[in-house]
């Protein structure tokens, strides 16, 4: 019993492990060819991009994670566009408004302000506007300002040489290649005043998904050979660090590192970015508000002790949107920054695993389906449970990520979880079908001679009276029995007779037709059931078995040989016997007359 119980779950391990064979076999024809792999990577990165999607709905339906309070966007809406223009008379405002802001800001101490504008030169800016705006952005040490990095061709703009208090210096001790996605060979610049000065300066390229969606952003990018930072990168690492940073580590786990700053970076140096709601999540004032107040036109009172203030426009005539994997969709620039800038105060970015662990969690997911499937007897058990293991999954994947900010792969498992029951059904029928075999075999063979045995004899018998009857076609039997075999025994000892016995039903078999049936009737007898043959074949065909018994070598041991002859007697049906036990008896009498005649030879029955 414990021998089979180890062979069984041998078996179920050697099926499940054929599973994840046949999956991984699919795995590497894919890679191996590129046009399918190109089109299956796009499905799943896109199936898989929207499953994170949900998540990430559902994790903001369930208030999770909770933005951060200090973070204000000061922001161009519809409204502030219109009374901007009403005012100014057009957009852009006149920048010296901008340094009016500041100094109205800055009055509460905030802890930065954020400017997600950029400062090109322009024929509508006066340059006293200009230095207006210089000098107050400047005069302080908590302002950022933006710019951006292209690929603008060299004769349409020559690429400029930015200062070294611009750029980042970056150990990179993993195997992330920042220039492949993120190398750019030209910039955008803004006033040289800016640039210049003592403001910061980060970059606010962003790169879609392929379906166009923003799920992540480089906290790095590259240009010249040189690494410059995001602009809420460089803000949010001065913040946390509590003073300007330079110099920054990815580490080999991929993990960008500041004094106080970690950042898991995907393998082509994107931070995944953890979203907190819709647009407005985070605390939002409309520019004209502050504008009115700042110029004492209303009673409205603001408070940016302390904050982080980004300014940037949310105005939906103004096109600076984007979408992104949250309810509604979309977002204005500004409010990415604040999401980047708020993954990096509070430690929310969302890691994923890697192609090793999702392999490992492949191998799982398809292990538990397959032990489901063979340990399960009833076909609709294994399909709720199987079901049932799909849904935790899905349970189990988007807790992680609201939890532990680890985004685990769905798609791929689920698929491999159908695949694992259909395929683990396939090898589970294929083990009932050798077990039927097995028990079929055990209760129909001979085990030394690896005849039919007694029982199927007689079944067989029985089967073929009945259609020699209903179809008119004779049939003969032959019974065999070995010559002075009981000496041949106390001879030569018990091995040696049960190796003869082997080797005088090979030559049976070998001798007779496949239709025939040869059977181990009982001891050292033998018998064969002939279909659809006469009497004179049947005669025909003992003595050319008898005469291939009489002159093949018999294996004895190891070292010996000898030689066995047999006894033969026959019968044919209808011409001898009209019922199974009569067509026997005739047999046997030949039989007898054969061993009562000198043995050897083909008996002929005397009745």
């Amino acid at each position: 019993m414990k021998k089979f119980i180890q062979t069984k779950w041998f078996t179920y391990a050697t099926y499940i492990l054929l599973v994840m064979a046949v999956l991984l076999v699919g795995f590497v024809l894919m890679q191996n060819n590129k046009t399918l792999n190109r089109v299956i990577t796009s499905f799943f990165n896109v199936a898989e991009n929207r499953s994170f999607d949900y998540r990430q709905i559902l994790q903001v339906a369930h208030k999770q994670p909770i933005p951060n309070k200090d973070i204000v966007v000061l922001a161009v809406d519809d409204a502030s566009l219109e009374m901007l223009w009403d005012k100014y008379g057009e957009w852009p405002i006149p920048r010296n408004v901008y340094a009016d802001i500041i100094n109205y800001i800055e009055k509460d101490h905030p802890k930065a302000i954020i400017f997600d504008l950029m400062f090109i030169k322009s024929l509508k800016a006066t340059a006293a506007a200009d230095k207006a705006l210089t000098d107050t952005m400047n005069k302080y040490d908590n302002i950022y300002t933006s710019m951006n990095l292209d690929n603008q061709a060299a004769d349409v703009r020559e690429p400029a040489k930015l200062p070294e208090r611009i750029s980042v210096d970056i150990q990179n001790s993993s195997g992330i290649d920042i220039s492949k996605k993120y190398g750019f060979s030209n910039c955008r610049l803004i006033l040289n005043e800016l640039i210049n000065g003592k403001v910061h300066i980060g970059m606010t390229n962003v790169m879609r998904s392929s379906d166009g969606i923003i799920r992540k952003v480089a906290p790095v990018l590259e240009y010249n050979g040189k690494y410059y930072p995001y602009l809420t990168f460089l803000a949010g690492g001065n913040i946390v660090n509590e003073k300007p940073q330079n110099s920054f580590l990815i580490d080999k786990t991929s993990t960008l590192k500041g004094s106080n700053l970690n950042i898991p970076l995907t393998k082509e140096g994107d931070a995944i970015l953890n979203w907190y709601g819709p647009s407005g999540t985070h605390l939002n004032y409309p520019m004209y508000k502050v504008v009115t107040s700042m110029e004492g036109k209303n009673s409205s009172s603001f408070n940016f002790k302390d904050k982080i203030v980004i300014i940037g426009t949310t105005a939906m005539s103004l096109h600076d949107t984007k979408s992104v994997p949250v309810q509604e969709g979309v977002y204005p620039g500004v409010e990415v920054h604040a999401t980047f800038l708020n993954n990096i105060i509070d430690g929310n970015f969302i890691k994923q695993t890697s192609p090793f662990a999702n392999i490992l969690i492949i191998a799982l997911v398809v292990a538990v389906v397959g032990l489901i499937v063979m340990l399960s007897e009833s076909t609709v058990f294994a399909l709720l449970s199987t079901v049932l293991f799909g849904i935790a999954y899905l349970f189990i994947a988007y807790y992680l990520m609201e939890l532990k900010n680890l985004w685990i792969p769905v798609v791929l498992p689920v698929i491999s979880i159908v695949l694992a029951f259909a395929l683990s059904y396939l090898a589970k029928y294929i083990i009932k079908s050798r077990d039927f075999e097995y028990q079929y075999k055990l209760a129909t063979i001979d085990g030394l001679t690896e005849l039919y045995n007694h029982r199927y004899f007689q079944d067989t018998l029985r089967k073929q009276i009945d259609l020699s009857k209903r179809y008119g076609q004779p049939f003969s039997l032959i019974i065999v029995d070995i010559d002075f075999f009981k000496k041949f025994n106390d001879t030569y000892g018990h091995q040696a007779g049960d190796a003869v016995l082997r080797q005088v039903a090979q030559t049976l078999k070998k001798n007779s037709r496949t239709t025939d049936y040869v059977c181990r009737y009982g001891g050292e007898e033998m018998s064969i059931i002939l279909p659809n043959t006469t009497a004179e074949e049947v005669l025909n065909n003992a003595n050319r078995i008898l005469q291939a018994v009489a002159e093949r070598p018999f294996q004895l041991n190891a070292t010996e040989t000898g030689h066995v002859t047999i006894s033969v007697g026959v019968a044919t049906f209808p011409d001898n016997a009209e019922t199974a036990q009569s067509l026997i008896e005739y047999a046997d009498k030949g039989l007898y007359y054969a061993k009562e005649h000198g043995r050897n030879q083909v008996g002929k029955s005397e009745g």
